[in-house]
């Protein structure tokens, strides 16, 4: 049996089920990865919405020696109920050692 997939998101059939948490979560780094050519070191948050998913996503964007003093940075993904990415904006930069007050 075949499946199709339809182009519009907003129609009013039965579209796919959403993915689980876990799934999302590691198709949120996955994504990520490709696009900035580089491993996250996490995923921090991750919440279902009405459309989909959010992610927060922890990337080392610069190493140094210690490691403590690498630059950090946060991603906030949007990704649709399959996980596919739709959108992702980075929200911070940090020393890895820095601790939130």
């Amino acid at each position: 049996m075949a499946t199709t997939e339809s182009t519009d998101e907003k129609s009013g059939g039965s579209g796919p089920e959403r993915v689980g948490i876990s799934t999302a979560m590691r198709k949120a780094a996955g994504q990520l990865a490709e696009l900035l050519q580089c491993e996250p070191a996490s995923v921090s948050a991750i919440k279902a919405t009405n459309d989909g998913w959010t992610a927060d996503v922890e990337v080392v964007e610069i190493e140094k020696i210690p490691d403590t003093t690498s630059v950090m940075a946060s991603y906030r993904l949007e990704l649709d109920g399959q996980g596919q990415l739709m959108g992702y904006e980075r929200m911070r930069r940090y020393s890895r050692g820095q601790v939130d007050r």
